[in-house]
């Protein structure tokens, strides 16, 4: 399945990617993601996984659509990573990451050898369950497969410049809620100063390196992102779909009942 990895092409381009989360593990999801013109698509396994074919039906949808399907999971099981890109992940995101030492981890869980320790096996959807195995598909999973971390735990900024050095990291997600609980803040406080700051931070680190990071945003849309931008974000995650559906319905819903008074 070499296709297109759409959300690495717009970064290339040097251009602002766009996409949302999905954690409702629906294919037809996943395909309005796509058909909305967005370039990718982050679906949440850290904190939903489903241990069936429900992620099988969405690489599919993905591949249908041309989106990159972009997945999380937690850190500290490298099979996870690998199953990722075997059933088509074309980006995979690891929370929590603290220092060098587990950022390597996950480098090394998405290569293959000599750099890394990912185990070969081209029989799944990414490898054509077969038919584009060999040195041209390591090659492709290799360069074309984004490799990601999130930044999301105040332990980690001291540790930005030697880790954006790893070769092979691309990007990272900037977490701002799991950033503020590690200052022990209690909540998510994603405009708390110290919060702002380690932002900063982590944008100039990763520029340095050319390195993407990325930020999810949320209403005013375009206020929001250009604040992101301007700070040197180049990717910006909107929202997730089912908050999203919440929000449009209980307004819609307000404004309706509102005309019966």
């Amino acid at each position: 399945m070499k296709m297109v990895n759409k959300f690495k092409k717009v970064l290339d381009e040097g251009k602002v990617a766009v996409g949302t989360c999905v954690d409702s593990y629906s294919p037809a999801v996943i395909e309005i993601t796509g058909y909305s013109g967005l370039d990718f698509c982050r679906i949440d396994s850290e904190y939903s996984w489903r241990r069936d074919e429900s992620m099988e039906h969405m690489m599919r949808a993905a591949a249908l659509v041309g989106i990159t399907p972009m997945v999380r999971v937690e850190k500290g099981n490298p099979y996870l990573i690998s199953k990722a890109f075997q059933v088509g992940a074309g980006a995979i995101l690891v929370s929590d990451i603290a220092n060098y030492e587990e950022a390597l981890a996950v480098v090394k869980a998405s290569k293959f050898a000599p750099r890394g320790i990912r185990g070969f096996s081209s029989f799944s959807f990414s490898g054509g369950w077969g038919t584009r195995g060999g040195e041209d598909w390591v090659n492709w999973s290799d360069t074309e497969l984004l490799v990601g971390i999130m930044v999301e735990n105040e332990h980690i900024i001291p540790h930005l410049d030697q880790i954006f050095a790893i070769e092979g990291l691309d990007y990272c997600l900037f977490g701002p809620a799991d950033y503020s609980m590690s200052l022990g803040l209690r909540s998510a406080k994603k405009n708390h100063p110290k919060v702002q700051e380690a932002i900063k931070r982590t944008v100039e680190a990763a520029a340095k390196h050319k390195k993407a990071v990325g930020i999810g945003i949320g209403e005013p849309w375009e206020e929001e992102a250009k604040k992101y931008m301007d700070m040197g974000c180049r990717f910006i995650e909107i929202g997730h779909e089912l908050g999203i559906l919440s929000s449009v319905w209980n307004s819609a819903g307000s404004r309706i009942r509102a005309l019966e008074r």
